[in-house]
Parts: C-alpha cells; structure tokens; sequence
C-alpha cells in the first residue's frame, strides 16, 4: 500500500513538474463564464453598465491574462446550447483556471430556453462545467450568483436566489472546488450599505443623469461602476483566500 502511495505521489509531483514547465513561456489564462452581472459591458457614450468581470483583469500585473466570456441574459443552460462554452473549452490549456458564475437566468420559468431547476439541471450543469474543465487540464472554481438590491418595504434584504446559491456551495463543497460565495460578500456589501447608498451600486439614475436612460434608471440587477469595482474587490479578496497560488499575481 505504502508503495502504491509513493508512486501516485510521485507521479502528481512530475505532473505538476510538467504543468509549470509549460506555462514558463506562457501566461496563465482566467477563463470567466457568466451572466450579465459578470460580462463586458460596450464602452459607448452614456452607457454606465458594467460588470465585475469587466474591470476584473486591472487587478493583474503580467503573468495573467483574462478572457471574459460572460454574456448577458445567459444561464448555466443557454451558455452551453448557444456555443459559448465550446470556445471556451478548446481554448483551455493545463493551468488555466475557469470562474462559473450563473444563477441569475436559470432561476426563470417563464424562459425554457435558460431555466434550469435548482436541484436537477442546474446542479448538473455546473458538474460538467467541473469535469471539462478538468478534462482540458484546467482548474474550475465556482461562483455563487451576487445578490439583487432587493430591500423590502421594511428595509429587509430579500434572497431572491433561493436554492440557486446553496446547490453551488453543495457542488463545491462535493466536488473539492474553490468557492467564490459571491452572494454572501455582496449580501453583506449591500446591508453594510444600507437602503439608499447602496443604489449607488446598481443602475440608479434620474431623468437627464444619463442620455441612454432619458426618464430614469431603477435597476437592482446590473451593477454602475462603482457596483462593479466593489463587487470585484470582494472577488479578489476572495481569490486571495481561495486560490492563493494566483493571490502573487495581483497588483500591490
């Protein structure tokens, strides 16, 4: 037995021997996967949207690259029938890491071509995401969805992600993989903000602020760029935690 141990060991040493040799001429890439709240947003004239995955790669000296292929109004399900993920996955090399983040879009019963149930399909989806990106030689981390500014008459914080963000903490926790619990950070950012200063975050406009909302803005989904800074912030805070090998990368 101790034998069998010594060669597995052994054979997990060479092999990140292998890893490292490859990527000595090569930067490591972060490969994002998501939803609207995650994706480049056009930089156009009067266009305030962006999404944390935008302004992600300012937070890396050299030695990484990230590709953003978050696309809006997609979901765990949408993102893989449409073709999105195929690029991805061909694109992968050993040592590049994957970030997952859906949520918001499969929670939609009204949209079959996006919805996918909590407990069965969206589970699932998120399994594959794991297992082909480890097929590739790449390392998955997960994302549970960011929390809607979703304030009651009461000034309560609402979830309105439900199962959604406790099946990716599940799957995460089953299957070893780093976990970004997105919607905890930012359930606290928003109740640390409180009811009013905490529109600031989102897309929270009057009539005139902005050309391309000539009456107004009242979204609690998107995230303003400051929503998007803040939210990165706490992205990276918790990369620092959970993947510290990519923590050396990061601008001082």
């Amino acid at each position: 037995m101790l034998k069998k141990i010594g060669v597995f060991t052994t054979f997990i040493v060479f092999l990140g021997l292998i890893i490292a040799s490859t990527q000595k001429d090569r930067d490591i890439t972060i490969f994002l996967i998501g939803d609207s709240t995650m994706a480049n947003k056009p930089y156009e004239v009067s266009n305030p949207e962006k999404g944390w995955g935008q302004v992600f790669p300012l937070y890396f000296k050299e030695g990484i690259r990230v590709e953003n292929h978050a696309l809006n109004g997609r979901s765990s399900k949408s993102f893989r029938d449409e073709g999105h993920w195929d690029k991805v996955y061909e694109s992968i090399k050993p040592g590049d890491y994957v970030i997952i983040e859906f949520g918001h879009n499969d929670q939609k019963e009204k949209s079959p071509e996006r919805y996918a149930k909590a407990d069965t399909d969206y589970r699932q989806n998120l399994i594959r995401y794991i297992q082909e990106t480890y097929e590739k030689g790449g390392k998955p981390i997960l994302a549970t969805p960011i929390s809607r500014r979703s304030f009651n008459e009461d000034g309560v914080l609402v979830d309105t992600h439900g199962r959604y963000s406790e099946v990716v903490r599940e799957v995460a926790e089953d299957y070893n993989v780093p976990l970004f619990d997105m919607h905890k950070e930012t359930v606290d950012l928003l109740k640390q903000f409180g009811v009013e200063k905490s529109k600031e975050l989102f897309l929270h406009y009057r009539p005139g602020d902005y050309a391309r909302f000539p009456e107004g803005q009242e979204d609690d989904t998107h995230l303003s760029p400051t929503g998007a800074f803040k939210v990165c912030d706490l992205v990276v805070q918790e990369l620092e935690k959970k993947v510290p090998e990519l923590a050396i990368f990061l601008k001082e």
